[in-house]
């Protein structure tokens, strides 16, 4: 999958926010490959003539094979994006506490609703938080499923010694 690709989806499950490009979040993808790398014990690069995402693997028989980025590897970096959207919204608001918002005024009753930015920095941090443990929860996931035993210990090709007495009407004793 192309990292355009991966853009437009990311672009799209945020809500088409007008604030966003799908060329920014192409080059966020991009430059982040190394934190997907480090999150789930792969080597994923930038093919450095079409900028797109590839991993080289080498096979049994010992030739090597380009490997495009997998489904649960591009969830976990959509996730990733997403915690980063939200980090974002959060310190730009921090930004703009000092200026006040009036979103509703009244003449005769003489009433001011303002907003209040640290109702909305809450909101934002924890959609943060949910997001962030959403994405440990795929990493986890991902590394169960990709998990391979290195070693087996003991011995379980030797027969073992059980003693088994049985009683007179047939049933075992143990």
């Amino acid at each position: 999958m192309k990292v355009v690709d991966i853009a437009d989806e990311i672009y799209r499950e945020l809500g088409e926010v007008t604030s966003l490009s799908i060329p920014a979040i192409a080059f966020w993808v991009r430059t982040n490959i190394g934190a997907l790398n480090s999150f789930i014990n792969t080597t994923y690069s930038i093919n450095t003539t079409t900028l797109e995402l590839e991993q080289t693997v080498t096979d049994a028989t010992g030739a090597e094979v380009i490997l495009e980025i997998g489904e649960e590897e591009r969830s976990i970096l959509k996730k990733m994006y997403m915690v980063h959207h939200y980090d974002r919204q959060i310190r730009s608001n921090i930004t703009t506490l000092e200026s006040d918002t009036v979103i509703s005024v009244s003449d005769d009753g003489s009433s001011v609703t303002k907003v209040n930015r640290n109702e909305i920095n809450r909101v934002f941090y924890q959609i943060k938080k949910q997001e962030h443990d959403e994405l440990r929860e795929l990493i986890n996931a991902f590394k169960l499923s990709k998990a391979v035993p290195i070693q087996i210990a003991g011995n379980d090709t030797v027969e073992g010694r059980y003693s088994l007495s049985i009683d007179r009407l047939g049933g075992s004793l143990f």
